[in-house]
């Protein structure tokens, strides 16, 4: 939130900007100081306006993870044509301040921006300075006036006196001595006042006046996780699953199921998230596919939580003990995957709270408890808790349940459906988390509309599901890669799934294998998380009648697979899937969100945009450019024209250069304007390296 000096009077605390002046002595002149408390001017003497990143409203502070490159930016402006000079003061948060100048990207919009990359978790700080550049000024109106011989020995006279507040370097004081030099030629002097080690003197103290500060803004670094991952979800009943001659199923086991993690390693996972692990209700129980009538072999879905064996602090007994899911971690740990368990605020009939705190659910005038419903869909094996009857219990219990896990070595949430509870419960209960505990990262599974979606996000949560499996076609991806990149990115990151247990979109039931290509492609490409459910890589693809989930769903069964014979049959996408994730491991700017950047082709089906990373952000200090192509039709074969702003990619707008596709290895001479053949059967996405004169 803006901060204020204590001094400012009545309303500059809220609104005023701050002036220095180097006439005294950099003492801060207040906005509305000398005027009565009648009136304080809102603005500094410099207009600095619209800061980012910043949220709306200023209610909760922007997001950024370590290791992002963030811009920062303001809209600064003055009256008349003197030159600006606009300034980043950034505090770390050991409270070191760094200095990075602002520039316009674009001459006439008068916004100034940087680009910088924050390295160390915490709460950093950062506000705007903004100055009249005089020395700018006068060598902007000298190099139009000397020339013309208009008022050059008062136009000399006049960059004397400024340099000589410029210090008492050598160069200074040769050029003072120069451009006072009658003796001299007018282009002489006037070409000693423009020298670049002149130049370079100057920048690095600014000739400034009208000096003024916009109020500070904080900006909150979360760890490199929050931001970035590649996440594999699996049920860990199905791993090691075996149907019994009777009927009966022996379920898979916190044990079997770790037999699988190197696996999901060597496609290059690094996050494993498993629904609910705990005991499930048996009452109303669910049977396959959704139906109301369970046999009695049936498990039901691991969201009825609770029965008798305990609730959201217990492990379902099939899987196995706490000791079983503590080696199940470890196991994880020595396939460097982070575990992420779910967080599921809702009961069976069968849950203990469901006794001992009947006031936590919402009472029906015929004296039973509410089901959960979403019409037409009704969930009558679950219960959800009514946040409003007793919330300081309600949170002393969420609160001590997530504790727990923390306590067991989870440091990963995926929370499901938090838009059915109140927004200032999740506030108050990620912030009570997050500060006892900075690591921690909530993912919210919020399929709802974009205010509360958004508003999730800037709460507190660190990851966000997003409307990614519902945009396929070129316009739709294009505004939303937009929006997600450009718009929300100071507080919502987007966790691209590809699929979940209860999304199979059309696209995907239809499309083959060219589209599960091309969503995986996309998802692991346009951000810096992604994610899939496990089965996307055999192509389960054939939907539940009138649903858009996968018939036979997992939910509400096992379902174990072959994996080692689908990848003999070469019927596996999991190669490729280990190449996407292998190519996002070598390239830093895939693991950024901002840089994403739109362009065009001539083919209404033909996505094209760009993740650019400047040398000065790499740790090799080369440029990191891709150029993605995807042609999203998943039946055809298309031809089009490409056309790139070579800009975006660092480049100057006539260069030519080679790039390299990162999946076939074949190589392209490439310019602004380019030719492409995507055929969907063979290979329906270019990921394209740019390989980058030396020097860039």
């Amino acid at each position: 939130m803006p901060r204020a000096c204590p001094s400012c009077p009545r309303g500059a605390r809220r609104y005023g900007q701050s002036v220095v002046t180097p006439e005294d002595g950099g003492a801060v002149v207040h906005a509305g100081s000398a005027a009565s408390d009648e009136f304080v001017p809102r603005i500094g003497r410099i207009p600095i306006r619209q800061l980012a990143p910043r949220q709306p409203e200023d209610r909760w502070s922007p997001k950024a993870f370590v290791g992002e490159v963030v811009p920062f930016a303001a809209t600064v402006f003055r009256e008349g044509h003197d030159e600006l000079g606009v300034q980043l003061l950034l505090t770390a948060p050991d409270d070191t301040e760094t200095q990075h100048p602002m520039v316009l990207r674009v001459r006439g919009t008068d916004r100034w921006r940087v680009d910088v990359q924050l390295d160390a978790p915490g709460l950093w700080r950062y506000r705007i300075r903004a100055y009249s550049d005089d020395w700018a000024t006068w060598r902007h109106n000298a190099e139009i006036k000397i020339p013309a011989g208009q008022d050059v020995e008062l136009m000399f006279t006049m960059g004397a006196n400024l340099l000589k507040r410029a210090g008492r370097s050598a160069v200074v004081k040769d050029a003072i001595a120069a451009i006072t030099d009658t003796s001299l030629s007018t282009a002489e002097r006037l070409k000693v006042a423009v020298d670049a080690r002149l130049t370079r003197a100057i920048q690095s103290r600014p000739l400034a006046s009208l000096v003024t500060l916009s109020e500070t803004v904080d900006v909150r670094v979360e760890p490199t996780r929050a931001g970035v991952g590649s996440w594999y979800e699996f049920f860990p009943r199905s791993e090691g699953a075996k149907k019994r001659q009777d009927g009966s199923w022996q379920s898979g086991t916190f044990r079997t199921a770790a037999r699988r993690l190197p696996a999901i390693a060597r496609m290059g996972f690094d996050v494993v998230y498993l629904p609910p692990i705990h005991p499930i209700g048996h009452a109303f129980r669910k049977g396959p596919n959704n139906s109301l009538t369970p046999g009695p072999h049936d498990p039901g879905s691991p969201w009825a939580i609770g029965s008798a064996e305990g609730g959201h602090d217990a492990i379902h007994p099939d899987l196995g003990t706490i000791a079983d899911f503590t080696a199940f971690l470890k196991a994880a740990k020595k396939s460097n995957l982070d575990v992420a368990i779910d967080l599921a605020l809702q009961c069976s009939p069968d849950h203990p709270w469901v006794t001992e705190h009947p006031e936590w659910f919402t009472q029906l005038p015929d004296g039973t408890i509410a089901y959960a419903e979403n019409p037409p869909k009704k969930y009558q094996d679950i219960y959800p808790i009514n946040f409003d009857n007793d919330p300081e219990g309600i949170r002393a219990e969420v609160l001590r349940i997530v504790r727990y896990w923390i306590g067991v070595g989870v440091r990963i949430f995926r929370v499901d459906n938090p838009h059915t509870k109140p927004l200032n419960f999740w506030e108050w209960l990620l912030n009570e988390v997050n500060t006892e505990f900075p690591d921690v990262v909530f993912l919210a599974e919020a399929f709802t509309r974009p205010p509360m979606m958004q508003s999730l996000a800037g709460a507190g949560f660190q990851q966000s599901y997003t409307y990614f499996t519902w945009r396929n076609t070129k316009p739709e991806l294009e505004t939303y890669f937009t929006e997600l990149s450009q718009e929300t990115a100071d507080f919502l990151r987007p966790n691209l799934f590809v699929n979940t247990p209860d999304i199979l979109t059309e696209y995907l039931q239809f499309g083959g294998r060219p589209a599960y290509k091309v969503r995986a492609a996309l998802a692991a490409t346009a951000a810096p998380t992604w994610g899939v459910y496990s089965g996307y890589e055999l192509f389960e693809d054939v939907a539940r009648p009138g649903s858009e989930e996968n018939i036979d769903n997992e939910k509400y069964e096992y379902k174990p697979r072959d994996w080692a014979k689908a990848e003999s049959l070469g019927a596996s996408l999991a190669p490729y899937l280990t190449q996407l994730n292998k190519i996002r491991a070598e390239h830093p700017a895939l693991r950024q969100l901002r840089n994403l950047r739109v362009h065009w082709s001539d083919d209404d089906a033909v996505l094209v945009y760009t993740k650019y990373l400047a040398g000065a952000h790499t740790r090799t200090r080369r440029a990191d450019g891709l150029i993605i192509v995807a042609n999203l039709d998943p039946h055809s074969v298309r031809e089009t024209t490409v056309h790139l702003d070579l800009a975006e990619l660092g480049l100057p707008l006539d260069a030519r250069f080679e790039v390299r596709d990162l999946i076939t290895g074949d190589r392209y001479d490439w310019g602004a304007d380019n030719y492409v053949r995507l055929d969907a059967f063979v290979e329906p996405v270019h990921i394209l390296r740019v390989d980058y004169p030396r020097g860039l």
